[in-house]
This record gives C-alpha cells, sequence and structure tokens, in this order.
C-alpha cells in the first residue's frame, strides 16, 4: 500500500502518467511520454517544458518551485523573463543568483531575430551552452563560430566578444567572477557534447563528460550526466562545492536536504556547499542534465 501511495504522488505531482482503474483494480499506466517522439529536437522539452499537470493548471498559486537556505527547485511555470542588461532583443530569466547565496549567476536567455549579446562586467567569466537555435559568436579580432544546440563555448573574463543570433535561440548561461589563480591564464574554448570522451566515474553507473579542462586556469567546470532509467547516484554526495543544474532530458527524484523533489526537463537547481544530494532517473527515457561545479580553487 505504501508503495502504491508513493506511486500516485508522483503521478498527481508531475503528471506523467495516466492511471485507469478497472473492476479488478488498477491497470496498467500508460506514459504521456509515450506520444514523444524522436523526430523532436534535442532538449525540446528545455524550451516546451510541461508546465504542471493539466488538472492543475488552473489552480491559483500552484508551482514546484522551491527557495530555502541551502537550494533550491526553479520550474518554468516560474521563470520570469525580461529584457537582458546590454543585450538586444533578448529576454533573460535569472534562475540563479548571489541574492540566493550562490558565487555565480544562471540564465537562460531567449534571443530573438536580430538579436546580439552585450558583456559581462569587468572580470567575470562566462560560459554559454546552446539548447535551442544557433548563435553565433564573434570575438574581438573579428572570427565567428557557429554553436548549434548541444554546442558551447567558455569567454575568459575581460575577454571582447559578442553573440548574436538571427532566429529565435535559446542558451544557458553561467557567470561567476574569476579566482585568478598565479601564472594560470585561462583561454577561449569553442567545443560541442558529443566530441567530449566518456571519462571514468568509479562506482558509478551515469556517463560524465566534462566540458572544461581539469586544469588549473579554470576554476569551475562544466559536467553532462547521464543516467538511464533506473540508475541512480550511489554517492549521497556532502562536499564544498556548489551547483547549478539544469535538466535537459528526462525526469526524476533529486534528494536535496532532507526534501525529495520530482522532477524533469526545464527544471533548475541550486545546490549550496554541504547540502546533501542525491538523483534517481525514472521514466523510460535517458535523463541528461548540466551541472556547473567550482574546481581548482582552496575554498579559504
Amino acid at each position: 500500500m505504501q508503495t502504491l501511495q508513493i506511486f500516485l504522488l508522483l503521478s498527481v505531482t508531475l503528471g506523467f502518467v495516466e492511471v485507469g482503474y478497472s473492476d479488478g483494480g488498477f491497470c496498467s499506466a500508460r506514459s504521456v511520454l509515450d506520444s514523444e517522439t524522436s523526430s523532436k529536437p534535442l532538449y525540446w522539452k528545455v524550451t516546451n517544458p510541461t508546465l504542471s499537470p493539466s488538472h492543475l493548471q488552473d489552480l491559483p498559486g500552484f508551482t514546484r518551485s522551491v527557495y530555502k537556505r541551502d537550494h533550491a527547485l526553479i520550474t518554468p511555470e516560474s521563470h520570469v523573463f525580461s529584457p537582458l542588461p546590454d543585450w538586444t532583443n533578448t529576454l533573460g530569466a535569472y534562475l540563479i543568483t548571489p541574492a540566493m547565496g550562490s558565487h555565480f549567476v544562471m540564465y537562460l536567455a531567449n534571443m530573438q531575430g536580430n538579436s546580439r549579446s552585450g558583456l559581462p562586467p569587468h572580470d567575470v567569466e562566462r560560459f554559454i551552452f546552446v539548447v535551442k537555435g544557433t548563435v553565433t559568436l564573434t570575438n574581438g579580432s573579428g572570427f565567428s563560430n557557429e554553436l548549434m544546440v548541444d554546442s558551447y563555448a567558455y569567454l575568459p573574463p575581460n575577454f571582447e566578444h559578442s553573440l548574436r543570433a538571427d532566429k529565435s535561440s535559446t542558451i544557458v548561461v553561467f557567470e561567476r567572477r574569476y579566482a585568478a589563480s598565479e601564472n594560470h591564464i585561462a583561454e577561449q574554448i569553442i567545443g560541442s557534447t558529443d566530441k567530449q570522451p566518456l571519462l571514468e566515474s568509479p562506482g558509478e553507473v551515469f556517463q560524465l563528460r566534462k566540458l572544461l579542462p581539469a586544469s588549473m586556469p579554470y576554476d569551475f567546470n562544466i559536467h553532462i550526466m547521464d543516467f538511464q532509467p533506473g540508475e541512480f547516484l550511489n554517492v549521497k554526495e556532502v562536499h564544498y562545492n556548489q551547483h547549478g543544474l539544469l535538466l535537459l532530458e528526462g525526469q526524476g527524484i533529486y534528494r536535496l536536504g532532507d526534501n525529495w523533489y520530482p522532477v524533469q526537463a526545464g527544471d533548475a537547481i541550486w545546490m549550496s556547499p554541504f547540502v546533501p544530494q542525491w538523483y534517481a532517473a525514472l521514466g523510460k527515457t535517458r535523463t541528461r542534465y548540466l551541472l556547473y561545479k567550482d574546481v581548482n580553487r582552496n575554498p579559504l
């Protein structure tokens, strides 16, 4: 009975399944995700999220978003978009900022036709990851690179650059004030997820890719982590690093502190230092999430 109650709670909360009842009891559940075909663009769910179960969409005040002292879950129905300072034809939604307690910002930038980015503040580094459309990155010397979905760029502090989109495109942006390390200089990096090798993760079953070098010039890294349905983190992590996370695909359960949250593609999570954290993938498709992690610097 307890298992059934948990199943029904998840079903109602996320709206992932439809349950039928017959004279013989509950019949098999049909996932609403069955209608999602492989013809959908990569990461389409990030920009076309299931805001809430259909029977809760008209419920005043409903949201899955949560903000606590040591973590936050920001879900799509809570996003507030407004013009980004110094950007043109672009609306942004800040998902993580220092007002929470983080040392970085994470935001979505919805670039429309003929849009252009601004520069980050002085001594602030920037990382961008394309989740929809195509953007063109041009550096101060006039060299350009076209970034499509699943492509990314790291832009060191005080690096002259601009981003341009001719059609509707969405990027996720991380920015933080660079923690300089003597005799180490960070350089521009451009890449794509599929070009990065799978790395060993001893004791774990998930697939791991790191988008930035593990070397000292870089004070943070971005991980891409893939879980097949039913896979979960073996380590119940408690550490000094902060995290900023965006679910790109899939659904599951995230433990943050003493709370257990149903999550799905499009959800963003902030994790403070030392908050207990754990994830398990559910559903019928893989989970993929993008994860910010500060590295290579003494916590003092």
